[in-house]
């Protein structure tokens, strides 16, 4: 079975838009996703890169383009959960943090669906910690557990490690696919990452 790497952090809305899309080339090609949490942040300090509305805010129509071709790609995959988040940007360290908790635990991927569901299906500021914790409250995640550990030394340490060797292995935002040693950057790499998945594919 051939496994992608999915490096993502929940305050992208491409990584969502991604992540909707990944049990669909699950489904067809055989491969498995292995997600792998990721500081966006981090990623933008080590690389000195920034967000599109940060780096384009003064290029002439280069944002209005790049909105229209968002929600070009939303109705092209019929992606109508998606609402934009009225907080963002929103600081992710704690709910990527509990990203690592929930890895930890053997629970990533119901976290992943609860989190990504409250930062982009039903928007809250994923970064006051009273509503991260009616959130995963309400999506049966057990908040209390999250929030106690997202403190913890391995904890920070195991994201911060995550991030460095994504960016070592060339990545500098989200979100970041790997097949085999090939990178790919970007939900619109969403059909390379599938047809290098089945070129990779034993015959």
């Amino acid at each position: 079975m051939t496994q992608v790497e999915f490096h993502f952090d929940f305050g992208s809305p491409n990584a969502y838009l991604a992540h909707k899309l990944i049990l669909g080339i699950e489904q067809r090609s055989g491969a498995a996703f292995v997600y792998v949490p990721i500081l966006l942040g981090g990623v933008f300090k080590l690389t000195n890169n920034a967000a599109p509305m940060v780096q384009f805010k003064d290029v002439k129509n280069k944002l209005a383009y790049q909105r229209l071709e968002f929600q070009r790609f939303i109705d092209k995959h019929g992606l109508k959960q998606f609402r934009w988040n009225p907080h963002f940007p929103v600081n992710t360290v704690q709910i990527m943090r509990g990203a690592i908790v929930a890895q930890m635990d053997g629970n990533l991927m119901p976290y992943v669906d609860a989190v990504f569901h409250h930062m982009w299906e039903a928007p809250k500021k994923m970064d006051d910690p009273a509503v991260i914790r009616a959130a995963l409250e309400e999506s049966g995640i057990d908040a209390a557990r999250i929030l106690a550990r997202v403190q913890d030394q391995d904890v920070k340490d195991a994201l911060l490690r995550n991030t460095e060797a994504s960016v070592a292995r060339g990545s500098f935002g989200a979100p970041t696919f790997f097949v085999g040693d090939e990178m790919y950057f970007g939900k619109d790499r969403l059909r390379e990452v599938e047809e290098a998945i089945t070129q990779s594919a034993p015959r």
